[in-house]
């Protein structure tokens, strides 16, 4: 579970604020990563994270949810670091699957992995990677999220859920099928897996110069994502719920738990702010790469302590205030 935003300012952010001018983006409450001035308009994108919501996947999430984050700032991920924490009963065969996935995931990138530290310790009870990923842009392609405009558009590429969709039908396959859920549908959602990277739709997009901001969903799924992009912005966000694609297996799935869909992990739903003009541009750029995207919301100004997130579900509304979302993987997880 992450510190909730005034405890990260207060205990985190606050000791290490830096007036560096090499530091042209730093670290704060929904940006995804840094961006450093390595020389003349080259800047260096870094971001670690954490995946302990996972194990069958674990090795390939540690890698690209790292690369989400920096493609986020508009740079492609090149070099990674990793450290990977096992419990003391796990076997070496655990540490070969885990790598292994990790040389597929950095293939798809023709990224490197340029070291790291593996132990065994008695201070976890499961696998956990924590893994920086380092990325190069030029600084005229540069995304903030912080410079979302009143007036642009959200857009979403492929699904809401769908890296809960993959974790819950790998880690949770036998609690869903003994609620009825088909061993069929528990392979097509594990299999989403391979949709989690939103390296390709960052990287066309901010290319092309068609976003003012970008993030991505993790925790707290679609709804703690629009959340941060909106805190981070200062607006407020409205989203039409109806407008949301999701995965029937998502959907599925999600019933038999009883979890909100819109608040479980969400990587590989690319989540955009573009000019209302350069819609139509953004998403045919897409749908061009065979990406489907659509648009979910729009940025309003946020008046004073107002919400930062509404939520149209048909005729109700619901409203977030703060930029944190409990996910309900990891409530699960802490239930396990």
């Amino acid at each position: 579970m992450k510190l909730k935003p005034e405890s990260l300012k207060k205990y985190v952010l606050s000791k290490f604020e830096s007036c560096d001018p090499s530091i042209v983006l730093q670290a704060g409450v929904g940006v995804d990563a840094a961006a450093i001035e390595v020389c003349d308009d080259v800047l260096v994108g870094v971001h670690p994270d954490p995946i302990s919501g996972a194990i069958r996947h674990l090795g390939t999430l540690s890698i690209v949810i790292p690369a989400n984050d920096v493609a986020m700032i508009g740079a492609y991920p090149r070099f990674f670091t990793s450290v990977i924490l096992l419990p003391e009963d796990a076997g070496e065969e655990l540490v070969d699957v885990i790598t292994s996935s990790m040389r597929r995931a950095l293939s798809r990138y023709g990224a490197l992995m340029v070291g790291g530290h593996t132990e065994f310790t008695d201070s976890v009870k499961r696998p956990i990677t924590i893994t920086t990923a380092f990325g190069i842009l030029k600084t005229g392609s540069l995304v903030d999220v912080r410079n979302v405009k009143e007036g642009d558009l959200i857009i979403m590429s492929k699904y809401a859920g769908i890296e809960g969709t993959a974790i819950l039908s790998s880690d949770f396959r036998e609690v869903l099928i003994d609620r009825g859920v088909s061993e069929e549908t528990l392979e097509e959602g594990e299999k989403m897996i391979e949709l989690i990277s939103v390296v390709e739709e960052a990287t066309l997009l901010s290319r092309e110069g068609l976003v003012n901001g970008m993030h991505d969903p993790t925790e707290g799924g679609l709804l703690g994502g629009l959340a941060e992009m909106a805190y981070a912005s200062g607006k407020l966000i409205r989203v039409y719920a109806d407008k949301i694609p999701l995965h029937e297996v998502t959907l599925e799935i999600t019933e038999a738990l009883g979890l909100d869909p819109l608040r479980i992990l969400s990587s590989g739903a690319l989540i955009a702010s573009v000019p209302r003009e350069r819609v139509e541009e953004a998403i045919d750029l897409l749908k061009k790469n065979n990406i489907e995207a659509s648009v979910i919301g729009e940025v309003l100004p946020r008046r004073g302590e107002g919400p930062i997130l509404e939520i149209l579900r048909g005729h109700v509304k619901e409203y977030v205030y703060e930029p944190y979302v409990e996910d309900e993987v990891m409530r699960l997880w802490a239930l396990k």
